[in-house]
C-alpha cells in the first residue's frame, strides 16, 4: 500500500492539545536517545577526534554544529519511519508507548520525516558536498533497513548496528583523526550493539511473529540466539584487550574493567532469562553501559581535561 494511503488510514480522529502532541512526537522520535547521540558526538569531538584543539575551539566550530544538527534531522526522521513501519508490531511489544505514539497522526509523522530529511541534507551542503551525499545514503540506508533489512535475520542484525555508529563516522571524516585506538573502540562499540540487537530481538519476538520478520530468535530460535549472543560477548573482550596494550586509553580502562564484569553478567542473566521482562532488564543494562562508555571518555587522557579547562577559563577570563 502507497505510503500516504497508509498514513490516511491510521489518522486517529481524536484532536488532542498541542503540548500533548509534542510530547508524542518527541516519545516517536525518541528525543531522549538524539540527546545522548548529540552528547556523544561532542565528547568524541571533544576527547578523542580533536584532542589537540582547545575546547572552546571545537564547541564554536561551525561546520561540527552543522554536523551534529543534520545527524539530529536525519536520526529523528528514521525513527519517525522506523515508527511507521513497526506500528503494529510495537502494538504488541510496547502497548503504552504505541498509544503515546499514535497520538500524531500517520499522515503527520510522514509529512515531519520529509521535512527532517530535506533540512539534514540541505543545511549538510554548507560542510562539502561530501556531507551531503554521506546524509543523503543514509537516509536512504535507514529507509531501507526499516522497509525491507529488518525482515531478514543475519542482515538485520548488522544493518542496525552498523546504522547506530555511522552517525559517529561523519564526525570521523571530518577531522580526519584515522588512529588505531579509535578503530578499536569501535570494534568494542559494534560488539555491544550487536549484543544489544539481539537482546532486543528476543524481547520483541512476540510482535516479530505477527509482523512476519525473520529476526534470529523466530527463525533459529532462542537458545541459538542465546548462544550467538555468548559469543559475540566472548568477542567484545578481543578489542578491549588490545585496547589494554595502549596506554593511550588512560583512566578509560577501569570502563574496560567494568565492561568485562558487565557483560559476563548479562550473559549469565541471558542464559536464566525467559520473558520479555527479564530480556528487557539486560536491554536497558546494555544501553546502560553505552552511556558510561560515552562519559568514561573523558577519562582516556587527564592532561587533556587539564588543558582544555585551562583554555576555556584563559578565554573566559
Amino acid at each position: 500500500m502507497d505510503l500516504l494511503e497508509e498514513a490516511k488510514k491510521n489518522t486517529p480522529p481524536k484532536k488532542y492539545p498541542f503540548y500533548i502532541k509534542l510530547f508524542s512526537l518527541l516519545s516517536v522520535v525518541r528525543g531522549y536517545n538524539i540527546a545522548v547521540l548529540v552528547f556523544a558526538q561532542y565528547m568524541a569531538s571533544i576527547f578523542i577526534f580533536s584532542h589537540n584543539r582547545s575546547l572552546i575551539n571545537v564547541l564554536l566550530d561551525f561546520h561540527l554544529y552543522i554536523i551534529v544538527l543534520s545527524t539530529i534531522c536525519v536520526i529523528a526522521s528514521g525513527y519517525i519511519i522506523n515508527n511507521f513501519y513497526d506500528s503494529d508490531t510495537d502494538r504488541i511489544n510496547r502497548p503504552e508507548k504505541s498509544k503515546l505514539d499514535a497520538i500524531v497522526s500517520q499522515k503527520t509523522k510522514l509529512s515531519i520525516y520529509f521535512v527532517l530529511n530535506f533540512i539534514g541534507v540541505g543545511i549538510s551542503f554548507i560542510v562539502s558536498v561530501r556531507a551531503a551525499i554521506f546524509f543523503a545514503v543514509y537516509i536512504f540506508l535507514i529507509w531501507l533497513y526499516s522497509h525491507k533489512l529488518k525482515k531478514y535475520p543475519l542482515v538485520s542484525l548488522f544493518s542496525a548496528a552498523t546504522l547506530t555508529i555511522l552517525p559517529f563516522f561523519a564526525i570521523f571524516v571530518y577531522f580526519k583523526n584515522f588512529s588505531y585506538i579509535i578503530f578499536t573502540h569501535a570494534a568494542f562499540v559494534f560488539c555491544v550493539l550487536l549484543i544489544k540487537e539481539l537482546v532486543k530481538d528476543l524481547e520483541k519476538i512476540k510482535g516479530d511473529v505477527v509482523q512476519n520478520y525473520k529476526t534470529i530468535p523466530i527463525v533459529y530460535g532462542e537458545h541459538f540466539t542465546k548462544i550467538l549472543t555468548s559469543l559475540l560477548i566472548i568477542f567484545a573482550f578481543d578489542p578491549i584487550y588490545f585496547l589494554f596494550k595502549n596506554p593511550e586509553i588512560g583512566g578509560m580502562r577501569y570502563y574496560f574493567y567494568t565492561s568485562i564484569v558487565v557483560l559476563i553478567f548479562c550473559g549469565i542473566l541471558l542464559w536464566r532469562s525467559k520473558s520479555q521482562k527479564q530480556y528487557n532488564l539486560i536491554h536497558n543494562i546494555l544501553k546502560l553501559l553505552i552511556i558510561a562508555g560515552i562519559f568514561s571518555m573523558a577519562f582516556i587522557d587527564h592532561d587533556i581535561i587539564i588543558n582544555k579547562v585551562d583554555n576555556l577559563l584563559s578565554c573566559l577570563l
